[in-house]
């Protein structure tokens, strides 16, 4: 990316973001807090807590636990007064035909990336409201919209969420609050890990059958995230902004 002035478009606010301590949630983490922002980075790997700096505090838990929501929220408020922020960004994916995959293969991928958003959405909006402001940012995908054979349990949590997204939406509005989310295209991450022998390799190859002929960098995500927790997007409410290198919009 060209050098672009920096903007401190969320300074004095409170994030709390999910799936920290690597790809795309490290690089919101870690912009959001460049931009001024204190930030809670929760991640179930404890490799997040190398993120620990003055303004940014990690916090090992697993997203898709209900304590793990209250908690993190807590840790905000205890931490730094208050909450701003939230970005729903940890999430898993499977490689499995559907005639293959068990009813825990099913649960383990939505419990994080569908159960883990809702959970920290509702406690985020239980802080937010009382000071009438907020925003909350779900990292969708274009898989939200679009099928691939053997990943029927991604695509369909990432379905849920753009709609978890819409009706959160319409029912934090009137307090204040903005939900948004982005339908993300191929990122070069590690989100492959354990699955596939490489894991970034393939997402970068695969990235470039979008019509701008490349994967995303992370930090380009998380520019996204940054101006959508921004009041510089105030007037966004639902939206699902695609970032996916043209790839929605291709056929064939």
């Amino acid at each position: 990316m060209s050098n672009v002035n920096i903007v401190n478009e969320v300074e004095g606010k409170v994030a709390i973001v999910t799936g920290a301590a690597s790809g795309i949630g490290r690089a919101i983490a870690e912009l959001l807090h460049a931009r001024g922002a204190k930030v809670v980075a929760e991640d179930i790997n404890p490799e997040v807590e190398a993120l620990a700096k003055p303004g940014m505090v990690p916090f090992v838990a697993d997203v898709s636990r209900e304590d793990s929501a209250v908690r993190a929220v807590a840790l905000a408020q205890e931490s730094f007064g208050k909450l701003d922020i939230l970005v729903n960004n940890a999430a898993r994916i499977m490689n499995k035909l559907v005639v293959d995959m068990t009813r825990a293969d099913w649960e383990a991928i939505m419990s994080v990336n569908v159960t883990g958003a809702f959970l920290h959405s509702r406690e985020a909006m239980k802080a937010m409201i009382p000071n009438k402001s907020g925003a909350i940012v779900n990292i969708a995908s274009y898989a939200a919209y679009f099928a691939f054979p053997e990943i029927s349990a991604y695509t369909a949590s990432k379905g849920a969420l753009v709609q978890l997204t819409r009706t959160l939406a319409l029912e934090a509005i009137d307090h204040g609050i903005r939900v948004n989310a982005i339908g993300s295209g191929d990122v070069v991450t590690n989100i492959w890990a354990g699955k596939l022998a490489n894991g970034p390799e393939f997402l970068a190859d695969h990235g470039r059958k979008a019509p701008i002929g490349r994967a995303a960098e992370a930090r380009e995500i998380a520019e996204l995230v940054a101006f959508l927790a921004s009041d510089r997007a105030s007037f966004m409410v639902g939206a699902v902004v695609m970032a996916d290198g043209g790839m929605s919009v291709k056929i064939g």
